[in-house]
Parts: structure tokens; C-alpha cells; sequence
């Protein structure tokens, strides 16, 4: 089973949608157990990281996200869930991450419009990544976010310029992240859900 993680916040509906117009076997839980023992794991987030952050450590999801994973599964953070899953927060104060990927949650510092909110490219770092198996570079992707993951570039996919370069698909091991909303994407974010799917199930 394929586990969207209902912690409190997020645009869960959409998200919920976007998976199944994949194929994909979803089911929204905030049940510990179907947690613990899913195939994979969806966390989606609007808001901010500290409200976020407070919610999956009361429901002590984060252990169980930590356990999920030890037995194989995989995961993907969605926007706001993407940033939860790194070490630590600067918005609206320092918040300790779920340290899941290496690197820091900063605000973005530049001379353009904030929050970073439309269409952008897609600068794909390894074409050959089965995550992206259905996408070109360059193609759009729809973005809405203030903050981003100052992260090493190792653990980078794709980014896009946003007066800086932000990444846009980060990952490690099987943990993944998209800062933008694939459920926002049209047909590209259905490509990239759909190499999840085949990723994930192979």
C-alpha cells in the first residue's frame, strides 16, 4: 500500500487525485501502523515548517516514517513536506527537520518577487534516473514557496532559476523530494508521479 500521510496540513484532495490518475494503490492514513508498514510513503505540506514539524512529532510520525523506511520503503516530501524531511528550518525561527536529506531550509534572498510563484523550468542534473524517466529538461513545472533547500549537489535531480538556482528534485537513497506541486503540473507532474509509480512498484 502507498500511504499519503495525513498529519494536519496539506493540500491532501489534489495530491490524493493526482496519485490515482497514475494507477497508483493510495490511501490517505493517519493510522501508525499503515505507516510503519507501507510501500511508500507520501508527505505532502502547505504552511510553515515549525507548525508542520510540531504536528508529526505529536502524532510521533516521525519514528514511524524512520521505521517505514529501515524496512524499505520509500518516500516522497511534496513542497513544504520536502523541506521536513532535511535537518533544519530558518523560517520564522530555527526548527529541527526530520535530517532525512543533508542540507538547510533558507529563505529565499532575492531581488525578485517572493514567494517564488508560477511556471518554471525544469534543469534536469541526471536524465537517466528512472524518477525521470518521462520528462525532458526544460519542460514546466508549477512552483509556490518562499523558502528553499541549500543542499549538497549530490543529492540534486533537476533545479530551476529563480534568481538563484533552487532544487526543484532532490534525493537520497529512496527518499525523494519535489519543492514543486506535481498535482499542480499538468502533464508533466503526471509524468514525474508516473516514475514514481513505476519506480516504486518495479
Amino acid at each position: 500500500m502507498h500511504i499519503i500521510i495525513d498529519y494536519g496540513v496539506g493540500n491532501i484532495g489534489s495530491v490524493c487525485a493526482a496519485f490515482q490518475r497514475v494507477g497508483m494503490d493510495i490511501k490517505l492514513s493517519s493510522d501508525r501502523e499503515e505507516i510503519r508498514n507501507a510501500k511508500s510513503l507520501i508527505l505532502p505540506g502547505v504552511g510553515a515548517f515549525g507548525d508542520a514539524i510540531d504536528k508529526m512529532k505529536k502524532k510521533h510520525f516521525i519514528e514511524d516514517v524512520y521505521h517505514a523506511i529501515d524496512q524499505g520503503a520509500w518516500l516522497l516530501g511534496i513542497c513544504l513536506g520536502m523541506q521536513l524531511l532535511y535537518e533544519k528550518s530558518e523560517e520564522h525561527g530555527n526548527h529541527i527537520g526530520m535530517g532525512l536529506l543533508e542540507g538547510e531550509i533558507k529563505h529565499l534572498e532575492i531581488p525578485l518577487r517572493i514567494p517564488h510563484l508560477g511556471w518554471n523550468q525544469l534543469d534536469i542534473k541526471d536524465q537517466n534516473h528512472p524518477l525521470l524517466k518521462f520528462v525532458k529538461n526544460g519542460e514546466y513545472v508549477y512552483y509556490i514557496h518562499s523558502y528553499y533547500a541549500e543542499t549538497p549537489g549530490k543529492e540534486i535531480l533537476a533545479t530551476s532559476h529563480y534568481g538563484i538556482e533552487v532544487p526543484g528534485i532532490v534525493h537520497k537513497d529512496r527518499v525523494f523530494g519535489m519543492q514543486f506541486h506535481p498535482e499542480k503540473s499538468g502533464d508533466v507532474g503526471h509524468r514525474l508521479l508516473m516514475g514514481y509509480k513505476e519506480m516504486v512498484e518495479e
